[in-house]
């Protein structure tokens, strides 16, 4: 599958009347199991992203070119279409237009720019926003970087828990003019501003730390989200895993002893054995044992 068909896949989504649910992934083996398991679409959030490369918290220390790289790794590894978070483009609109080569590039089939204020400024402890019409800057600069039409570009504000509802639909509706293909929200915490969102909008949505009352994918289709996050579980519990396992070894327990490992059989799938061991029969003359 070439770039620009899992590009189109997610355009399809967004086209689709559903919602759909992404796999969160941040690596190659976990974008291979998201691939297997089902998934449509995988998503690679910013914290995870530092969390996998940097082993920091998400306060904008991960490089663009970081983030890039691990993009790559996952695009070559599985050909399941991928939403990144590219936070704020690293810099201003220029450095957005910059943003959006290197993941075109990459691999990714969208990316989300946001209008938060990152990195956090110095002697202020809350979030802020960057003002509207450098947020319409950065989405234009987007939108003139990407050199594949059919990569998504989506602009996000977390302007609801911010500064308010009415801000957050007035810079959707900014960002909307602009042309960008979808909008992403974070911080509506009801059914309510959902609704109220959606009746003052026309494009999709793409909907991040959704409330417990909105998570019926029936009644988020019909507010027109088409995709809706539901965290990063998948690598709390490979954190979780690794700290169990490496506790047990520490303090003496045999390795055949050891609970909650992969199966030969799931490593192996998930490190595409067979596939290698043909390669390497039909390239290298080796025969299968």
């Amino acid at each position: 599958m070439s770039f620009r068909k899992r590009r189109e896949a997610l355009r399809s989504i967004l086209a689709g009347p559903a919602c759909t649910r992404p796999g969160s992934v941040y690596d190659a083996t976990s974008i291979r199991i998201a691939e297997d398991l089902g998934f449509e679409l995988g998503m690679f959030g910013g914290s995870v992203a530092s969390l996998a490369v940097l082993g920091d918290p998400d306060i904008a220390l991960i490089t663009l070119t970081e983030l890039a790289e691990q993009m790559r790794r996952m695009s070559r590894a599985s050909t399941l279409p991928v939403l990144v978070d590219a936070d704020h483009g690293y810099g201003n609109a220029l450095n957005v237009r910059r943003t959006v080569q290197e993941l075109e590039a990459a691999g990714a089939a969208g990316l989300t720019v946001e209008d938060t204020l990152l990195p956090q400024a110095f002697g202020q402890a809350g979030t802020q926003l960057i003002p509207l019409e450098e947020g319409v800057g950065k989405m234009k600069a987007a939108l003139d970087g990407r050199s594949d039409p059919s990569l998504v570009i989506m602009g996000r504000t977390g302007a609801v828990s911010v500064t308010g509802l009415d801000d957050a639909i007035e810079r959707a509706r900014a960002y909307e003019a602009t042309g960008v293909d979808a909008l992403f929200f974070t911080g509506i915490k009801s059914r309510g501003e959902l609704e109220t969102i959606s009746a003052a909008t026309r494009l999709p949505i793409v909907l991040g730390g959704a409330s417990e009352d909105m998570t019926a994918l029936d009644y988020l289709a019909g507010q027109r989200v088409r995709i809706a996050l539901q965290g990063h579980a998948p690598f709390a519990a490979a954190t979780q895993a690794v700290y169990q396992t490496l506790k047990a070894l520490r303090v003496g327990t045999s390795p055949k002893n050891l609970n909650g490992l992969a199966s030969a059989e799931l490593t192996s799938r998930a490190m595409r054995d067979a596939e290698v061991k043909a390669r390497a029969g039909a390239f290298l003359g080796l025969k299968n044992k």
